[in-house]
């Protein structure tokens, strides 16, 4: 069973709804729901995302455990003594604050 399936699954089950409960509320043919939940099926994401929102959840956007991590950074600040990692952490969202400014036209 893939991904999809269980997320759906289990976002349907904990809302307490039933497939064509689930279809009535998203427009979405139980047929289909069916189809995604048995694993026949892989959904597109915006089929996944609605069905998701019908059971009260969502996708999200998250990154896998231990992809992305700079553990070398991670020691280096704990080495340094709690208040040197507060001076730090002080300085750092100074500098942020500074590039937001500095760059607001973007987000506008």
């Amino acid at each position: 069973m893939g991904m999809a399936a269980r997320m759906l699954r289990h976002a349907r089950r904990s809302a307490g709804l039933t497939q064509r409960a689930l279809s009535a509320k998203t427009g979405v043919p139980q047929e289909t729901i069916a189809r995604i939940e048995s694993g026949r099926s892989d959904p597109r994401v915006e089929t996944l995302d609605r069905l998701l929102e019908g059971c009260g959840y969502g996708l999200e956007h998250l990154p896998r455990l231990g992809i992305g991590i700079d553990r070398p950074q991670f020691h280096e600040r704990l080495a340094l003594s709690p208040s040197d990692r507060l001076t730090r952490a002080i300085e750092e969202d100074r500098l942020m604050l500074a590039f937001r400014a500095a760059f607001k036209w973007v987000a506008e």
